[in-house]
């Protein structure tokens, strides 16, 4: 057994995003394939949101380290503000001064033959790179999403800094791993130095154990004794993933009275900006149609979504080389899907892919207006066709687990 230390911000009992759970899947399947997890990652105290449920799905033989690390925003502020030097690359860059000699305790100790690091906080990079030069260990470095953006990070100073790192880590990584196809392809021709062969994809998916005792509903016609649950679980970012289309598409269809609180029921969980939408929806006059409602524990929201009769997924067309993680959990429950995406997309590939989902574009208040009426209509009836398990298969964290042993064993 070989071992591999994985340098990850996000991490038990870190709770508040989906993140966690690529970093704590690796860990859960890595082992099979021959390698050895040693987690590094940063003390709780920085986490704005923990909670202890996922804790215990960390194997018992894996060795987590926790190093010193400060929110910038909460422990360094003063009256709400702080210096900007202080949370550069990003507001948890106090981590790489405990994290760098910490993981060269690790390294010395259980001699990995590998470092891994894993984005969204930058400073994981930071961390990895110095552990790479301070030791000469291959390093493969789990970009997930694109750093860098034409318009991201908006401020100028931290999207220096994000580029800076960014040419740094795919300059020095033995390896670069991305989430979707069509990152990869951004960065082969953002970069053209940069080697097809140093670059991996390995999507993110859904946990076969997270779903053992989910009691999933398939529909097999609803008839109209109860609203047709349609729902949305997770973050709704108003530019990215924005619903107004939506909400005007189903403002028209009410007005019209072929929609009304009786036969449908939208459920947004855990949107945010719930001000805004709430504000769209009294004006709108839909808001006895589309409820917003509090994000729950990641079982509890898959049972939320086990118990829909369909799931709704946005993916705007800016972000066609993204793909959400919620869509292989909705996948995976075998439910009717209504993406608002690109059909141009990632997000869309994949659906077409596993098949069951009603693809619209997400923009399109027209289109959407136009088929919305026949998807809740096959809702009802029970003929709208579910993913193909066959296909969503290749989707699993064991799968992507397999992946990333494979390409270490590359190394």
């Amino acid at each position: 057994m070989k071992n591999v230390l994985m340098i990850a911000f996000h991490y038990p009992p870190y709770s508040g995003g989906s993140g966690v759970h690529r970093t704590l899947k690796f860990s859960r399947y890595l082992s099979k394939y021959g390698w050895n997890p040693i987690i590094l990652t940063a003390h709780a105290r920085a986490y704005a949101q923990t909670g202890s449920h996922q804790l215990q799905e960390i194997p018992s033989d894996v060795l987590v380290r926790r190093a010193f690390a400060l929110d910038t925003s909460r422990h360094l502020s003063f009256r709400g503000s702080y210096v900007k030097r202080l949370a550069l690359p990003d507001r948890w860059v106090s981590w790489m001064v405990g994290a760098v000699p910490l993981g060269l305790q690790l390294i010395r100790k259980y001699k990995p033959e590998a470092i891994w690091s894993t984005f969204p906080i930058a400073t994981a990079h930071l961390i990895g790179l110095a552990l790479k030069n301070m030791t000469r260990l291959p390093w493969v470095a789990d970009f997930r999403d694109s750093m860098t953006e034409d318009q991201y990070p908006r401020d100028r100073v931290t999207r220096e800094y994000y580029l800076w790192i960014e040419q740094k880590t795919l300059r020095q990584s033995a390896r670069s791993i991305f989430t979707a196809p069509s990152t990869k392809q951004m960065y082969l021709k953002r970069y053209t130095w940069l080697h097809a062969e140093s670059c991996t994809v390995i999507p993110n998916g859904f946990d076969e154990q997270d779903f053992q005792h989910t009691n999933i509903r398939h529909v097999e016609g609803s008839g109209s004794e109860h609203p047709l649950r349609l729902l949305h679980a997770g973050a709704v970012y108003p530019e990215e993933r924005n619903p107004r289309p939506f909400f005007e598409a189903l403002a028209r269809l009410k007005k019209e009275g072929r929609v009304n609180s009786s036969l449908l029921r939208v459920e947004f969980r855990g949107a945010g900006s719930e001000e805004l939408y709430s504000t769209i929806l009294q004006k709108l006059g839909i808001a006895d149609i589309i409820h917003l409602l509090p994000s729950l524990p990641y079982r509890e929201s898959l049972d939320d979504c086990a118990s829909a009769d369909a799931l709704l997924l946005l993916q705007g067309s800016s972000c066609n080389h993204q793909i959400p993680a919620k869509a292989y959990e909705y996948l995976r429950l075998q439910k009717p899907v209504l993406a608002l995406t690109d059909h141009a997309g990632d997000t869309a590939a994949v659906l077409r892919e596993c098949g069951g989902a009603t693809i619209l574009d997400m923009s399109d208040s027209e289109a959407l207006y136009s088929r919305l009426p026949q998807f809740f209509h096959q809702i009802r009836e029970g003929t709208h066709p579910v993913p193909l398990m066959e296909s969503v298969q290749k989707y699993s964290r064991e799968s992507q687990a397999e992946a990333l042993a494979s390409c270490l064993h590359s190394l």
